[in-house]
Parts: structure tokens; C-alpha cells; sequence
């Protein structure tokens, strides 16, 4: 497994593929795919044939990683994980936005 890195300086109005968010997460296109299975990740509707996604998925995903490896966590158990971190940062965008 390659080491995951941060993509902290993505706009989150981009879109990533399956190997960038491979990249970034530092899990494997079918480890992806799963998570795709199980409705953790969703590829945004597209004219290309490959899956893309909104690049805001790739700081949470790249979190749930770096939890996987340093508490050995099952793959489902990502896909709860990542449920979980998405909703905070969605949260925390509308916080910031309602004190600007």
C-alpha cells in the first residue's frame, strides 16, 4: 500500500477519478470499489467512462485511511467511518458559513 498524502489544496468543486482518490487515500482501486458498493463513496453522474467523483470526498477518505491502517479497521468499517466524516465536515462548512 503506498503512503497516503494530503490534498488539502484541492477545490472541492474539482472532480478526481478512482486513481487520483487511490492516490490520495493510499488504498487500492478495488479497496475503492467496495466502498462505492457499499454507497460510501458516489461518483458524480458524467459523460467520461470513468467513475469521477467531487474532490471534497478526498480529505475525508484520506482520514479514514490513516485511522485504517493505525487501528486495523475492516473495510466496513471504513464505510461507517467515512459516513461519519463526511457529515462532520459538511457541518463544519455550515458553521463557518454562518459566521461570515
Amino acid at each position: 500500500m503506498r503512503a497516503p498524502f494530503e490534498w488539502d489544496w484541492l477545490d472541492p468543486r474539482q472532480t478526481v477519478n478512482l486513481s487520483e482518490l487511490a492516490l490520495v487515500s493510499g488504498m487500492s482501486t478495488a479497496e475503492l470499489d467496495e466502498l462505492v458498493g457499499y454507497g460510501a463513496l458516489i461518483p458524480l453522474e458524467s459523460a467520461q467512462p470513468a467513475q469521477v467523483f467531487s474532490a471534497e470526498c478526498a480529505r475525508p477518505l484520506s482520514r479514514a485511511c490513516k485511522l485504517r491502517t493505525e487501528f486495523h479497521l475492516d473495510i466496513f468499517t471504513v464505510v461507517l467511518l467515512l459516513g461519519y466524516l463526511i457529515r462532520i465536515e459538511v457541518l463544519e462548512r455550515q458553521a463557518r458559513n454562518r459566521r461570515c
